[in-house]
């Protein structure tokens, strides 16, 4: 597992390059590459923006799907309603509102667990073509 620290912003560029080479290595082709680290700056941004830190945790996927497993944490305000967050075009600050939905949408699994006050992880996944 590789862990990238979430502490300023330009650890969400190493963050987006890393995911890109495990999704390289285990044979995702371009196109899947450039999803999976599209989502991976979009929520590493989220991060960065919303908690101020965080951590992201990048591995193969360890269960039956062949692929990747992107896990952010952070111990942030935490997310007060997840299905108006994951709306296009909400958010809680005048951002666009895209990272979220576009992350899910690029993606072939997301799970949002999170408790206000408490922090959010966010668990991505993207599985190689059988």
């Amino acid at each position: 597992m590789i862990v990238v620290p979430i502490k300023e912003e330009s650890d969400i560029v190493h963050a987006r390059a890393a995911a890109k080479d495990v999704a390289r290595k285990l044979g995702f082709g371009l196109v899947d590459q450039t999803r999976i680290s599209t989502a991976v700056s979009e929520l590493a941004r989220n991060i960065y923006l919303y908690a101020g830190e965080g951590e992201v945790h990048i591995e193969e996927h360890p269960d039956s799907h062949r692929g990747i497993r992107v896990t952010f944490i952070d111990n942030g305000p935490g997310i007060d309603d997840v299905e108006l967050a994951l709306k296009d075009g909400w958010s809680s600050t005048k951002a666009m509102g895209k990272g979220l939905p576009g992350a899910k949408r690029l993606t072939d699994h997301m799970e949002i667990n999170t408790q206000p006050g408490h922090g959010t992880t966010v668990t991505i996944e993207k599985w190689l073509a059988q």
